[in-house]
């Protein structure tokens, strides 16, 4: 096994990367520095946009660009121009605010909602459903801090964090409707010394979660037993996703700033990739509207 830092744009807050198998290219977010990378693996070439708002998640669509969460609400994005549509505005002084997302194996996006009140936490999120004809349906309530939505290979089981409590929840999860029922605690990460953050699941069904303040990714069975802990350069790993031509390359992406008012550590905020895993993982599905 070895871990890169791969020669990319550096981020404050990077988040969210997802691999385009069509291009080659990994693409991944800076947060609050209000920033979409671009990766072509195939030249080594980076790209950047602009984005005038913070921004929390990024989907790959069907018909091209992307599906993004800013801190003004649900949009589509072009990726080549860096043009916004309006889908769902948040209101001026919003209840909520949407954090990370990703799809299902019918078109839909599936997204959480955090709290707006950071410094004094409250379950003011959620989970929602946008289909493909852009109807938002919210699927659950009482969530703090939104992370890590995805999917066993067979799509009956959603796996989605409150990084806040430190829970990462399992769902039954109906493909056919897009409903979920049945809630319970997939696994805790207390011991583990952080918060669940962003997540994927390989072909196998291990569920690989970015261990949030403890330099951890680290792979569950379906049982929430660890299968594999892999030790990080840096403490602030925030998300993971497989890509590469076969699919077995673990992108992570990690956060610059340090914690507790301690410097940021060398390398944080960097993008890594993680390769000899002897794993591989699964297409990311492509939003349908």
């Amino acid at each position: 096994m070895q871990i890169t830092k791969l020669d990319a744009p550096r981020c404050v807050g990077g988040e969210n990367p997802v691999w385009d198998e069509r291009t080659q290219t990994l693409y991944y977010i800076d947060n609050t520095g209000m920033r979409v990378h671009s990766l072509d693996t195939l030249t080594g070439q980076s790209r950047t946009l602009e984005i005038p708002s913070v921004i929390t998640t990024l989907v790959l669509r069907e018909s091209g660009g992307a599906a993004v969460t800013l801190r003004t609400g649900i949009h589509f994005l072009d990726l080549e121009t860096g043009a916004l549509e309006d889908i769902h505005p948040l209101p001026a002084t919003p209840t909520y605010v949407y954090n990370d997302g990703k799809v299902d194996a019918r078109g839909r996006f599936v997204l959480g909602a955090s709290t707006t009140t950071f410094e004094t936490p409250g379950p003011d999120g959620g989970l929602f459903r946008l289909d493909p004809y852009l109807r938002l349906t919210q699927l659950d309530a009482g969530i703090h801090f939104s992370n890590g939505p995805c999917w066993s290979p067979d799509f009956k089981t959603l796996y989605f964090s409150d990084s806040w409590l430190k829970t990462t929840y399992a769902y039954d999860y109906d493909i056919d409707t897009g409903a979920i029922a049945n809630r319970r605690t997939f696994i805790k990460t207390d011991e583990l010394g952080g918060l669940p953050d962003g997540a994927t699941v390989d072909v196998d069904g291990l569920v690989w979660i970015a261990i949030y303040g403890s330099s951890k990714v680290v792979a569950f069975r379906p049982d929430g037993s660890v299968e594999r802990m892999i030790e990080m350069p840096v403490r602030l790993v925030s998300s993971v996703a497989f890509g590469g031509p076969d699919l077995d390359r673990l992108y992570v992406t990690t956060i610059a700033h340090g914690i507790d008012g301690a410097p940021a550590e060398e390398g944080a905020g960097s993008l890594y990739v993680i390769d000899g895993l002897g794993v591989s993982g699964r297409l990311e599905s492509r939003f349908a509207g």
